[in-house]
């Protein structure tokens, strides 16, 4: 069928009018009959890969899409009735509809590489080299800390980290206020100079 596509794609469709006897063609194909799909596929494949062409523009795909069309005649082709319209406005109907979801499908995949590449590129590098900086300053903290006593510490991180005040640190840890200034004092001093903070 493919080759038979190709050659209608190149032109080499003849030039004779189509019979008269689509609908009748249908009927039989609908009951299996290899014979009248032969010659409804003479009829109507040079006018679908037409209308499909028309509407997918592009030749290759042009041509799987009337593969699609006509392999979906052969399988529907008990759907088709008469009284709805001619063989030809059904058969055209059905080509249309198949080209449109070519088109919308590969749109969709066009719009999904184009929001996958924005996202990718969307990080803009000084939200990355920001991120850096902060994880290893988060880093060059945590090593200072362990530089302090267990006591500076302690004092530094409920004061710091977990947002006591000075008194509520004493009262926790059940330490007069002024030891636990002089603990805080001397540890955000030696976290300084370990951190290399100008003073």
């Amino acid at each position: 069928m493919a080759e038979r596509v190709r050659r209608i794609a190149g032109g080499g469709a003849s030039g004779e009018a189509r019979p008269p006897e689509a609908e009748t063609l249908l009927q039989q194909v609908a009951r299996g009959d290899e014979g009248a799909f032969e010659q409804l596929y003479d009829q109507v494949s040079a006018p679908v890969f037409g209308l499909v062409r028309r509407i997918v523009r592009d030749p290759a795909q042009s041509e799987e899409v009337t593969q699609e069309v006509l392999l979906e005649l052969w399988r529907t082709a008990a759907r088709f009735s008469p009284e709805r319209g001619s063989a030809m406005t059904w058969v055209m109907t059905l080509a249309h509809r198949r080209a449109v979801d070519r088109v919308r499908s590969s749109q969709s995949a066009t719009d999904r590489e184009d929001r996958a590449y924005r996202r990718e590129t969307s990080r803009p590098f000084d939200e990355v080299a920001e991120q850096v900086s902060t994880r290893l300053e988060h880093e060059q903290v945590r090593r200072c800390l362990s530089s302090l006593t267990d006591l500076q510490r302690e004092s530094v991180e409920l004061a710091y980290y977990r947002g006591l005040t000075y008194r509520e640190v004493a009262e926790l840890l059940d330490t007069p206020l002024g030891t636990i200034k002089t603990r805080l004092r001397d540890g955000l001093i030696r976290l300084r100079d370990c951190l290399g903070v100008a003073r």
